[in-house]
């Protein structure tokens, strides 16, 4: 394992009907096709240096049933990445199932907001390393960040720095958090909003998500104190490589 305090990229490969597809601010009728061979996308990252992979199952994440299992097998067994996924994930069983499969930590997002409770009980069952929890905020009107749920079409009534303390204090180690309104926007990251969870959250590896656009977002990510970054439709696009994108990270 590298080192907790370690700046990390994660190269992201979204999967829907087995292709690399990417999808604007999470709508399925917004997506693009980046090819139909995730398995030789991830073997790509893993010969530039990537440690990590962040993997999402799309299917699932509109209709449960996580889809990529044998996907993550194949991953573990030929390119020695650790692998960061989720999608679909609904209850203890589907966490138990990713674990057996090989995920490195198990992603948790609409989940984590609609039953704390029950995620709060598999961060100290599974172990807070195995958890990475994914909090996609919305600002309201009056500047408070709020976590809309069912594909961010309703609101929960739970606001971002209430429920992120709250998974803090419970040991949490790895927060992921995407401004909706950026995401595969290629807008460039909300770095206010990464630097105020750092500085609420001391002990929690803060990973940056959503409109990236260049490398020197890379760097920008780390100089607010994340503890990663996740590098999608760039990379996918070639606006930058992920060689690049580690000499960035290396250069602060």
């Amino acid at each position: 394992m590298t080192s907790h305090s370690s700046f990390q990229l994660y190269p992201a490969i979204d999967v829907r009907g087995g292709r690399v597809v990417r999808l604007a601010q999470g709508d399925y009728d917004r997506e693009t096709t980046y090819g139909d061979d995730p398995l030789a996308a991830a073997r790509g990252y893993a010969d530039q240096g990537a440690r990590w992979l962040h993997l999402v199952d799309l299917d699932a994440a509109r209709a449960g049933g996580y889809t990529l299992a044998p996907l993550l097998r194949a991953l573990r067994q030929t390119t020695g990445l650790q692998v960061q996924t989720g999608g679909g994930v609904r209850g203890r069983s589907d966490v138990l199932a990713l674990l057996e499969a090989g995920a490195t930590r198990v992603v948790i997002g609409s989940l984590a907001v609609r039953a704390p409770l029950e995620v709060l009980s598999w961060l100290a069952e599974f172990g807070t390393e195995r958890i990475t929890v994914a909090l996609d905020a919305r600002q309201d009107a009056a500047g408070v960040w709020q976590l809309p749920i069912h594909g961010w079409t309703e609101g929960s009534g739970v606001a971002l720095d209430e429920l992120a303390v709250r998974y803090a204090d419970a040991g949490l180690q790895q927060l992921l958090c995407t401004d909706i309104a950026r995401d595969g926007m290629l807008s460039g990251p909300n770095f206010a909003l990464y630097r105020h969870l750092v500085a609420l959250l001391p002990g929690v590896q803060v990973q940056a998500s959503g409109g990236v656009h260049a490398v020197g977002d890379v760097r920008e990510a780390k100089l607010a104190g994340c503890g990663g970054i996740v590098l999608g439709r760039a990379l996918l696009e070639g606006r930058f490589t992920l060689e690049q994108a580690f000499a960035e990270a290396a250069s602060c």
